[in-house]
């Protein structure tokens, strides 16, 4: 096919240059004398992104799944209690890995298309008067349904009810996207994975962990020699890892939090709601449903679109892959089938989601889905028209 293909899945997004050169490198001793003058400042620049000061962030080679096994086996053991949500296909999973490792799992099951259930987890917390719950589960963005989860309210409730249980946040695609505060918000462990928000390829699992999380290591008898805490804490203050670390990968990493940096995470979030609130204006154009049920619910990051129901969301990613080049998220688990998903986030801007909404257009043409051409790719437009700061100022 001539011409760019289109990246709009939520994961993985679109790599700036800047990163693509930073990891364009000669490979390196990582246990050269002067690797530390690399790794220390970037390991403390993390933390900026995560916003935590009195945390630590690990960076593992692996991904968000990574992360989540790195927390459950550093930080409980086998028949611990542990209170979780599922409404998606990522929170579904993470529910399953800590069934699979014999922990005894309080679990909500919503419906897709919501998010964490507040009210459920406060009777939950408030009848568990022996503090049996030892950790409380938050998918944040549940990136199969397109769905955000209030995860400052859930600390509220651990507050209030004065409960000592952990509380851990999958990140996967938050974090670098949308309002992130770690510390602000009481997060003991914070996964996420740079093929997101850090813009990167896929092949780090980066975690966020408190220092009550990092104290609780010591309670845990799950072993945990590749994902353990305490070994790269270690070797960590003296600049260096456990094992061969990716270093091309932390190359890449070190100029995409200097791009978060430069942009400002302020700037980030409200771009990516201004982004979102595009595609959200072109599915209502299209007279289609966003499979988030309520608009408290709707995720700055990607949009789940359920197609009508006589057609199959797979058609439509495949017409747009194979006819114009645009890599669209299939529907996962119940919504598999249902749904397309369209991905906004990382480095992006608007004439980059216009070219995505373009692509799905002629694709829902082709499978036959009735919309008036054009509609949602103008919604966007106007929305983004009428929203753009003036050009005196965006320079300032």
């Amino acid at each position: 096919m001539i011409g760019y293909k289109t990246l709009a899945v939520p994961g993985p997004t679109n790599m700036p240059n800047e990163v693509q050169r930073a990891m364009e490198v000669p490979l390196e001793d990582h246990r050269a004398p002067d690797f530390p003058s690399f790794t220390l400042p970037l390991l403390a620049d993390l933390k900026t992104i995560f916003r935590t000061e009195t945390g630590r962030v690990f960076v593992f080679p692996g991904s968000g799944t990574g992360g989540w096994e790195a927390a459950i086996s550093n930080l409980l053991s086998a028949g611990d209690k542990v209170l979780s949500s599922s409404f998606g296909q990522f929170s579904s999973l993470w529910v399953k890995m800590c069934q699979d490792f014999a922990l005894n799992v309080q679990n909500i099951d919503v419906t897709w298309g919501e998010g964490v259930p507040l009210d459920d987890y406060y009777l939950a917390l408030s009848a568990d008067k022996s503090h049996s719950i030892k950790a409380v589960l938050v998918c944040h963005n549940e990136t199969a349904t397109g769905v955000t989860s209030d995860v400052k309210a859930v600390r509220q409730i651990l507050d209030e009810l004065n409960h000592p249980a952990l509380l851990l946040v999958d990140g996967v695609s938050s974090i670098g996207s949308l309002e992130f505060r770690m510390e602000e918000w009481g997060i003991d462990v914070a996964v996420s994975g740079s093929q997101k928000g850090f813009m990167m390829p896929t092949g780090l699992s980066i975690v966020g962990v408190s220092k009550k999380a990092l104290e609780a290591c010591s309670t845990s008898r799950f072993p945990c020699g590749y994902f353990s805490f305490q070994e790269m804490t270690k070797m960590n203050e003296q600049g260096y890892f456990p094992y061969t670390p990716a270093a091309t990968l932390l190359r890449g990493l070190r100029a995409s939090i200097d791009l978060l940096h430069n942009e400002g995470l302020e700037n980030i979030a409200s771009r990516h709601h201004r982004l979102a609130a595009g595609v959200r204006a072109a599915v209502d154009a299209w007279g289609l449903e966003n499979c988030a049920i309520e608009p408290k619910w709707h995720s700055d990051t990607v949009t789940a679109i359920v197609v009508p129901e006589k057609y199959d969301a797979n058609d439509v990613i495949n017409a747009a892959y194979h006819n114009y080049g645009v890599s669209l998220g299939g529907g996962l688990g119940k919504v598999a089938g249902k749904v397309f998903r369209i991905g906004h986030l990382g480095w992006l801007n608007e004439t980059m989601v216009l070219r995505a909404l373009g692509g799905v257009e002629m694709a829902m043409r082709d499978v036959g889905i009735q919309f008036k051409a054009g509609s949602g790719v103008g919604a966007a437009v106007e929305l983004y028209t009428d929203t753009r700061q003036p050009l005196s100022l965006a320079a300032e």
